[in-house]
């Protein structure tokens, strides 16, 4: 394959205040590694998400050697990493543990910008008590983001407890009807919360950006950090 079918955005970040991320699914190796080869030949820093175990194995050692990679969020990242700075004004949550995987894609999203989250996992609303030990730290952060796959009832739970911008990320997680994430999203879509933002379906990485606007603070990263 030519490089010339790889085009990499990398003013993208100059333009929105956002780097350019790689979606691997369903991309080959030699699409990879040729990709990685203009991310090197620019000295960029870019994140890859959706990259799963068998993809980052059958890559060169030499591009396995630049990528550090996280095999539960499934995302990887390459050039030199940020400063995480704090207060953490972000906290990420989910109804299951189930959800980890897409929550974690969210927390390296924030982690790649410089930005320290809080994570909340299995609170979801089948025992409700494990949310509200919880509801004082909820209520001082600016932005919570919510994975909540099955019914997918959390987001509108704590959008009606918090001041925050609350950000709904439904997850594929579930059976039966609520297979596949549609009747979460559709549950998200259908709140009566107020103010709620809904990504699509499984999308921890759209959850982080959309949190990295709202706080205020795509403008202010630096693609030579």
């Amino acid at each position: 394959m030519s490089s010339v079918e790889i085009k990499l955005d990398h003013e993208r970040q100059a333009r929105i205040g956002l780097d350019e991320a790689i979606l691997c699914a369903h991309k080959s190796t030699v699409q990879l590694e040729t990709i990685l080869d203009s991310v090197l030949e620019n000295s960029a820093r870019i994140m890859l998400t959706r990259l799963s175990s068998s993809q980052f194995e059958s890559l060169d050692k030499k591009y396995q050697g630049i990528i550090d990679y996280d095999p539960i969020s499934a995302t990887g990242v390459v050039g030199p990493a940020r400063d995480v700075v704090g207060p953490s004004e972000v906290v990420v949550v989910t109804a299951g543990t189930s959800d980890v995987r897409v929550a974690m894609e969210t927390v390296r999203t924030l982690s790649y910008y410089g930005l320290s989250s809080r994570k909340l996992f299995d609170v979801g609303v089948a025992g409700l008590w494990r949310l509200l030990d919880h509801i004082e730290m909820l209520r001082r952060c600016r932005v919570v983001v919510v994975v909540a796959g099955m019914d997918g009832s959390l987001p509108s739970v704590i959008g009606g407890l918090v001041s925050g911008l609350v950000i709904a990320v439904p997850s594929s997680t579930g059976y039966g009807v609520a297979s596949g994430g549609d009747a979460a999203l559709r549950s998200a879509l259908a709140s009566c919360a107020p103010g709620l933002l809904v990504t699509n379906i499984d999308n921890g990485y759209g959850a982080a950006c959309a949190a990295i606007r709202a706080l205020g603070t795509a403008n202010k990263t630096d693609m030579a950090t």
